[in-house]
């Protein structure tokens, strides 16, 4: 029996769910999002809530159950809050600036790092080394903010590089003489 399948997924108000077959949609005051579940799983509308009822007792259908309530649970917090991740920059020089649709990176190489902000998510510089990463769809806002880490990841010896806010860098000792 799963713990998380059985807990209905509640509708906050201002926000609407329709259910065509096997796809669900929410609408919020975020945005629109869409999850299409597979044919193990039967999705429901009753009583501003959303509940996932899984057809039959394999272990697929279990499976299916729990991980189909997590995902619209994330597009109704999506819709109403929307996700975030927070990066921070560490570095003498090393520095952020948003122009538009591209995050310019100054981070040590020859020449400035040009990285194109996609569709659906926006990237706000609070301060030269701070970023903020947010969106509707968790998936692409964590995908984004692992895409920026990877042009300078955090360094174990001075902690330069781009990491997350709540990340901890093991720190390691120099060579002695």
């Amino acid at each position: 029996m799963s713990r998380i399948g059985k807990k209905p997924v509640d509708l906050p108000s201002g926000v609407t769910a329709s259910v065509s077959g096997q796809t669900i949609e929410v609408k919020g005051p975020k945005g629109v999002r869409t999850f299409t579940a597979t044919d193990d799983v039967d999705l429901k509308v009753e009583d501003n809530a959303i509940n996932v009822v899984p057809r039959g007792k394999s272990k697929r259908a279990r499976q299916q159950w729990g991980m189909s309530r997590t995902q619209v649970a994330n597009l109704v917090t999506g819709v109403t809050t929307g996700f975030t991740k927070e990066l921070e920059i560490n570095g003498v020089g090393y520095r952020a600036q948003v122009q538009g649709k591209v995050l310019k990176l100054a981070l040590g190489y020859s020449h400035d790092v040009e990285f194109d902000i996609p569709e659906g998510v926006t990237i706000t510089a609070t301060k030269p080394t701070e970023l903020k990463v947010e969106g509707i769809d968790q998936q692409v806002v964590g995908q984004v903010a692992a895409n920026i880490r990877e042009w300078r990841k955090p360094e174990p010896y001075k902690g330069k590089g781009i990491k997350y806010k709540d990340e901890f860098i093991f720190r390691k000792e120099g060579k002695k003489k």
